[in-house]
């Protein structure tokens, strides 16, 4: 394969339907952020399905061009996968009906998948260290900034998380590191700003 691409951009109705769904998802999210090669039983176990639902589920994702299949690590009869970018981005042509539908339902699992993530910490929190308890955050400021400070802010917000990213630390993380769920999410309200 060629030097993996940052992000892929999604842009294809098709492509957005047949990631909408949460163990392809699950799946696209681990091999994007691991960089890792894996077989769909070991997928299996990351999303809670059989191995043969989980490689279904692979090949419905090779199929639109966000999985690939790997070079076998061995004799050649288990077959493996890997992503084929480091991360996505969602961009719906707004002019074109199909591509707004195929987005919002995407963007209905995703939102859905990462509110059940925020309420799994919540319920399981007390049995959580007290300092991972204290570095945890449910913060949700509201902003007054123009398009041109929106973009600076979320420019500074990647470029501070990057270093961090669990597929670049993944070969040799520093002694106590644990894989941490951000989410971001910045957008403007229909509120009007005080006159």
């Amino acid at each position: 394969m060629a030097e993996q691409q940052r992000t892929s951009r999604i842009t294809d109705p098709k492509v957005m339907r047949a990631l909408a769904h949460p163990a392809r998802i699950s799946i696209l999210e681990y091999l994007t952020s691991t960089g890792d090669v894996v077989t769909a039983t070991q997928c299996a176990d990351l999303v809670g399905l059989s191995p043969s639902a989980t490689s279904y589920h692979l090949r419905e994702l090779a199929k639109v061009g966000l999985v690939e299949q790997a070079p076998s690590r061995g004799d050649g009869r288990e077959r493996v996968w890997r992503s084929n970018a480091r991360g996505v981005s969602i961009d719906a042509d707004f002019d074109e009906p199909e591509s707004v539908a195929a987005e919002r339902a995407l963007v209905d699992v995703w939102v859905a998948r990462s509110a059940a993530k925020l309420q799994e910490w919540w319920e399981r929190q007390g049995e959580e260290p007290r300092e991972w308890r204290e570095a945890a955050q449910l913060n949700l400021p509201t902003l007054l900034v123009t398009l041109e400070e929106l973009t600076a802010i979320n420019a500074q917000v990647k470029a501070l998380i990057e270093p961090y990213l669990r597929r670049e630390r993944n070969a040799d993380p520093p002694p106590g590191a644990r894989v941490v769920a951000l989410q971001y999410a910045a957008f403007p309200t229909d509120e009007a700003p005080k006159e």
